[in-house]
């Protein structure tokens, strides 16, 4: 669960699906007792939505600010790439992702560097979305354990 965790914020880790993983793995060794298939079924759903709006904040990030197919292409490229520096990577990384596939696709700084701030924007958006589901999913898991 804590590397879920950690996997809502690092793009490469599965975080969201970790946090189930390990919720359910949980609720199994408790024979189900405490937690049953209704909570769990609650926690698969919001395993999908966060899924979902981390996809739909990062697309409508870039594609709100006007950007370019290359520049999507390019903040995705930047996250990866961005993870090898650490914090200041994973920062930076999507921005300068979109603002080199801006520039790629022949537009001009100034539209790069707005393409560069929708993916930031996006990126920042679906990770507090993440982390907020995550712990939802904390919240509920706790809470079917509390009141059987």
């Amino acid at each position: 669960m804590i590397a879920g965790i950690a996997g809502s914020v690092v793009p490469a880790l599965p975080g969201l699906p970790l946090v189930f993983a390990g919720l359910f793995l949980a609720a199994w060794l408790g024979d189900f007792q405490q937690v049953g298939w209704l909570a769990l079924g609650l926690l698969g759903g919001l395993m999908l939505l966060a899924l979902a709006v981390d996809l739909v904040a990062s697309l409508l990030g870039t594609r709100r600010f006007g950007a370019s197919g290359l520049a999507v292409l390019g903040a995705a490229v930047g996250t990866v790439v961005g993870l090898f520096f650490g914090l200041p990577g994973l920062l930076l990384g999507p921005f300068v992702g979109a603002l080199g596939g801006e520039l790629l696709a022949g537009r001009g700084f100034e539209q790069a560097a707005r393409a560069g701030v929708g993916a930031w924007l996006g990126f920042l958006i679906g990770t507090l979305a993440k982390l907020a589901l995550a712990f939802s999913m904390l919240g509920v898991y706790l809470l079917a354990w509390l009141l059987p």
